[in-house]
């Protein structure tokens, strides 16, 4: 977060039309008792400058060799070392968390959803071959809050951490009369860099090769219009009941708030390790929506059901809703985050390295030929 300012409005005609005149000083103070501040606007700049400082020492974790400067600057600076690169070439991502938001904003817990916004960003540059190497965020609040806007800044700076990308800076702005002083809505912008030669594409996809699956951390950020309407609307489900079956004493809150996982280093050593042909991030459109994304016209995706069990809490949604399979495979992850499409040869050694990182991976699938496909075949195990 680089300053705080307020854009709502700015600018505007009060008529809407051309015909502002000039600002001049003083101008329309005539019989006002006492001047209007920026503060009886609703907007704090020391507030801004508050949650600034609670967030340095988080943003400082977060530096790579190439950043220039510190924060408060007007524009962050990176100096990309091309020495390491015959045709480097970058890749840039944006995205939000979308309303997940409010989940964290009724359960008023706020250091968990800067993770997911890191991770939407990251994950989708790794999945053309790219190293993530620095972020910017955009905060806008109804009203600053200082401890707020730190811990959400705080799980942005965290997400980077993991990505190995620098926060590179950002904006935090106070949007009173247009947001509430509870709300709040975040994006970011990354950008990431790949070999031309090592860029991950679809004509890379050959007959034989296998579709490796990496397990999500649960819903990710995706589908939560679907899962508030379902569960804390038609069901009328409490954010604070226990659900058994999500194990620990697990709350419905802290199940929906869990962060969405961020793949990009593991990923990058997957690259470094087996031959990876492409990588397909699992979001909004779920895993046909997102496979066929790296398929080329002559092959197709087929996916075993049956070599996983989705997490419990996709149960509960389609259950409590009574979705149907097609409409729950088209708007959720189902239990996975990411897929790499691998070479049969290097397939094992591609399971180890994920394992041996952590990552729970298993063979999803193969391509075959086809038209450009994904077939989902089998049934998930339930129960």
């Amino acid at each position: 977060m680089t300053h705080v300012s307020e854009r709502s409005g700015a600018g505007s005609s009060p008529t809407g039309g051309g015909d502002r005149q000039p600002w001049t000083a003083g101008a329309g103070r005539q019989g006002r008792k006492r001047s209007v501040s920026y503060a009886d606007a609703g907007v704090s700049i020391d507030a801004g400058d508050r949650a600034v400082e609670l967030l340095k020492s988080k943003v400082r974790q977060t530096r790579r060799p190439e950043v220039l400067g510190d924060l408060g600057g007007f524009a962050g600076l990176f100096r990309l070392d091309t020495t390491k690169y015959k045709n480097p070439i970058l890749a840039s991502s944006t995205d939000g968390v979308g309303t997940k938001l409010v989940i964290a904003q009724q359960m008023d817990i706020h250091d968990t959803v800067g993770i997911d916004l890191v991770a939407m960003v990251v994950d989708d540059l790794v999945a053309c071959g790219a190293e993530p190497l620095f972020l910017l965020d955009y905060i806008a609040t109804g009203e600053v809050v200082p401890d707020k806007v730190a811990d959400i800044g705080a799980g942005i700076a965290d997400g980077c951490r993991y990505a190995g990308c620098a926060l590179l800076g950002g904006e935090t702005a106070e949007h009173p009369g247009v947001l509430r002083p509870d709300e709040y809505d975040i994006s970011a912008t990354g950008v990431g860099v790949v070999e031309e030669s090592d860029i991950l594409s679809p004509d890379r996809v050959e007959v034989g090769d296998v579709v490796i699956a990496m397990r999500s951390s649960g819903l990710h950020s995706n589908g939560y219009s679907l899962v508030r309407h379902v569960l804390l609307g038609a069901a009328r489900m409490r954010l604070d009941i226990v659900i058994d079956d999500f194990g620990r004493q697990r709350t419905l809150g802290e199940e929906l708030l869990t962060p969405t996982k961020i793949y990009a280093k593991d990923c990058l050593k997957l690259i470094a390790e087996a031959e990876v042909r492409v990588l397909a991030h699992v979001t909004g459109g779920g895993i046909p929506g997102n496979l066929v994304r790296v398929l080329p016209e002559h092959v197709d995706a087929v996916v075993n059901r049956s070599t996983w069990k989705p997490q419990p809490v996709f149960d509960l949604i389609q259950s409590k809703g009574r979705i149907d399979d097609q409409d729950m495979e088209s708007t959720f992850n189902m239990g996975v985050g990411m897929f790499a499409i691998v070479s049969a040869e290097d397939a094992d050694r591609a399971l180890a390295t994920l394992t041996g990182r952590g990552v729970e991976a298993w063979q999803a699938g193969e391509i075959i030929e086809g038209t450009g496909n994904v077939q989902m075949v089998g049934q998930h195990t339930r129960g």
